[in-house]
């Protein structure tokens, strides 16, 4: 994991609600972040991956219930 992205989820102490996803969930924010071209992209999606955890009921703008 790249540290903007370690650091962001400890900054908003989201490190838990992270950790508590399927991996193939960690690994698709992971890629989708990474895979911008332009910083001003890569912090978009960070916001909304870190939105998306914090309310605990999307994953990447769809509905999610952890099991």
């Amino acid at each position: 994991m790249p540290d903007f992205i370690r650091d962001a989820l400890a900054s908003k102490k989201l490190t838990d609600a992270y950790d508590a996803r399927p991996p193939y969930q960690r690994n698709d924010y992971i890629g989708w972040i990474t895979r911008a071209k332009l910083p001003a992209t890569q912090q978009k999606r960070l916001a909304q991956m870190l939105e998306e955890l914090e309310r605990g009921d999307a994953y990447m703008k769809m509905a999610y219930r952890a099991r």
